[in-house]
Formats: C-alpha cells, sequence, structure tokens
C-alpha cells in the first residue's frame, strides 16, 4: 500500500490524487484539480504529513542503531525483526518524501519517462515488506510463548536473518509487478499501462487483500493466542508465589496491534473505492465543487486523506512505542546519548592536548577516563 496503507491503495489504483485519469487531465494535472475543488485534502497533506516525517527521521535512524547494534542483535532475534523494520521504514519515508512533494506540492518529481516506473517500484516494494516483517516476530512471539520448548530451535538470530531475506527477495519480486503495471503518458503523465488494464486490477486485489487484509487479521488472532497463554501463565506463576516478566511481549504486542488497527481502516478505505461515483469529467472545473456526486467524492477523499495520515504513523511512530514500553530499549537509548556525550568531551580534549600539555596526574602518569554502558535487559 502507499503512505501506510492506504496510500498504497492511491498509487496502485488510481493515479496519483485518487482521480481516475479522465478528460479533465488533458488540462488539469492531479493537484490542480484538488486545489481547486477540495483544497483542505493538500491542506491536511501539508501540515499533518510533516510532523510523522519529523518523527520517522529522527525515531527510525534511533531505533535501528539500537536493535541492529552487535550488543543486542546478536542473540536477540525480535531485535532483528525490530532493525529491519527501521530500516525499511526509513526508506519508505526518504520515497513517500518524493511523493508528498508531487501530489501537495504540484512538483513533477516522477512522472517522466523511466522514473515513473522505477519510482512505483520502489514506493511499493517497502510496503509490501512491512507486513511481513511484523508477521514474522509476531509468529516468532507466539513460539516463544505458546510453544517455549521450540523456542531454541525456530527462534535463532540465523532463522531470523533467512526469514528477513526470503522476505526481502518476495518483496523485490511483488515490486517489480510495478514496472509492467505502470507507464508513461505524454499527456496523462504516470498512469496505467493500457495492456495491463485487466491484470492490475486483479494483481492489486489480491496483493493488497493479502497483504493489508489477510496478515492484519493473522496478527491479530496470533495476539489473541499470545495473551490468552501469557494470562495462563500468570495465573499460574501466581497460584506458585512467583512473578511473569512480559516486559519484551508487551512491546512487541502493543507494535503488533499499532500495525493492524492503524492497516484496517486504510483496507476498508481501499475496499469502497470502487463504489464510490465519481461525477461528470465533461463538467467546467469551476462546476464540480457544486456537482452533488462530484462532492460526495470528495467527501470520501477527505476520509481517505485523514486515513492516510493515521496510516502514515505506522512508519514513524514505533520509536515512541518501543521507548515507552522497553526497558532495555530506554536503557540503551539513555547509553547512546551517554556515549554520544563522552566521545564530544573525549574529542574535545584531544584536540585541546599540545606537546607543551603535560601527560601527568599529580606527578603520574596521566589519568584516563573510563566509559562503561549498562547491560540492556535481554528480551
Amino acid at each position: 500500500m502507499n503512505s501506510s496503507s492506504s496510500n498504497a491503495t492511491t498509487a496502485s489504483t488510481t493515479n496519483t490524487s485518487g482521480l481516475a485519469p479522465i478528460n479533465q487531465f488533458e488540462l488539469w494535472s492531479p493537484f490542480e484539480i484538488l486545489r481547486e475543488t477540495a483544497p483542505h485534502v493538500i491542506t491536511i497533506d501539508r501540515v499533518v504529513t510533516p510532523i510523522w516525517y519529523i518523527i520517522g527521521f529522527i525515531g527510525n535512524p534511533i531505533s535501528a542503531k539500537i536493535w541492529l547494534s552487535r550488543k543486542v542483535s546478536s542473540s536477540n532475534s525480535s531485535a532483528v525483526y525490530f532493525g529491519s523494520l527501521a530500516i525499511v521504514e526509513t526508506l519508505y519515508l526518504i520515497l513517500h518524501v518524493i511523493y508528498e512533494l508531487h501530489v501537495a506540492w504540484g512538483y513533477n518529481t516522477y512522472h517522466k519517462r523511466v522514473s515513473c516506473e522505477i519510482f512505483n517500484f520502489l514506493f511499493l516494494t517497502p510496503q509490501y515488506m512491512a507486513p511481513m516483517l511484523v508477521l514474522g516476530f509476531t509468529t516468532e512471539r507466539y513460539i516463544a510463548v505458546c510453544h517455549p520448548f521450540v523456542k531454541e530451535k525456530y527462534c535463532t538470530v540465523t532463522r531470523a536473518k533467512i526469514v528477513i531475506g526470503c522476505m526481502s527477495a518476495t518483496s523485490v519480486v511483488l515490486g517489480l509487478v510495478q514496472v509492467y503495471i505502470w507507464a508513461f503518458d505524454d499527456v496523462l503523465g504516470c498512469v496505467f499501462r493500457p495492456s495491463t488494464i485487466g491484470f492490475h486490477t486483479v494483481w492489486t486485489w489480491i496483493t493488497e487483500m493479502l497483504l493489508f487484509l489477510v496478515i492484519p487479521v493473522a496478527c491479530l488472532i496470533i495476539n489473541v493466542l499470545v495473551i490468552r497463554e501469557i494470562k495462563r501463565i500468570q495465573i499460574q506463576s501466581e497460584a506458585h508465589g512467583q512473578g511473569a516478566n512480559p516486559a519484551s511481549t508487551t512491546t512487541l504486542l502493543c507494535v503488533s496491534f499499532y500495525f493492524i488497527f492503524t492497516l484496517l481502516p486504510a483496507t476498508i478505505v481501499y475496499a469502497i473505492q470502487t463504489s464510490i461515483l465519481q461525477g461528470d469529467p465533461y463538467l467546467r472545473l469551476d462546476k464540480w465543487a457544486s456537482d452533488p456526486t462530484w462532492k460526495a467524492y470528495f467527501v470520501y477523499l477527505t476520509i481517505r486523506k485523514v486515513v492516510e495520515e493515521i496510516c502514515l504513523s505506522n512508519y514513524a511512530s514505533y520509536f515512541i512505542i518501543y521507548y515507552v514500553t522497553g526497558v532495555y530499549f530506554r536503557r540503551a537509548f539513555t547509553d547512546l546519548f551517554k556515549w554520544a556525550h563522552f566521545s564530544k568531551r573525549r574529542k574535545s580534549f584531544n584536540r585541546a592536548t599540545t606537546s607543551d600539555y603535560s601527560p601527568t596526574c599529580n606527578g603520574k602518569a596521566l589519568c584516563s577516563e573510563t566509559f562503561v554502558l549498562n547491560e540492556m535487559d535481554d528480551q
């Protein structure tokens, strides 16, 4: 999907504005049509989307650095999934900036020959990858909680890397189909290739429903099973006077549930879009806003844009969930900035050192500072 699930529907089933290529496009671009008929849609894009960019471009790289550090990822398979997800999300946000400049600001960033096909391939690939990664660590947590005796066999770092590699290859193959579906038209810009009209409809429904409906529902079912098992374990632990430590599972469940409840609304919006009628394309553009059919369609576009913005948070907000729910992540985050502060001080100290500076401390060899990072809790 697009900018969070529903955005992807925009990119894969209509042109980039959500308006089908029609006669008016010979005179007006999708951006110009929205600016004239539904400017509030563009306003939502321009105001809300940059907020997610700021959060995502700061939080995702930090998350990737923490999760994929040798100290964490060498013994924690879930961290490998989280780190990979952070990288995928960062790549997607970079591509989304290009998409946003075209849709919300009117710059022709990719409606050109060759770049049309390549951009749609690159834009859809990380969107295919993200749900697979969420399903990956959700399934891992199910095995670890509900079938602990096989955890050592299936929940390993090596196996996680193999699975992620397979997911990456699958996402690339699925994304390459977009090169065949999209083409550049001198009049309409980047649109569906005429010879693929029937194929792209079937292909889009299959991929969208599989990745953005079946996978979220599967994650939801798996999460319910995990929660039931956790409750059973907690009851047994309390009966024996023992405590349970579900901290890492809480983080995994929160990420998975956030993914589900921000993705499913977009899938619903995508599913009903074919039933939303467009008005007469041969009306003058200044009459569209007063035409009842077009007015209803623009209400749908507004609702879809709000859903898209909510879903875009999928690619930006997991850092917040990690920090709020994970003690180990908070410690690593704190240690990261302590180390950065220490390194800065040490570099400043080294620059201040000259040949005239005495390398002694109270008549002894120069005192050396040491810095020890706190150990992070294993999941």
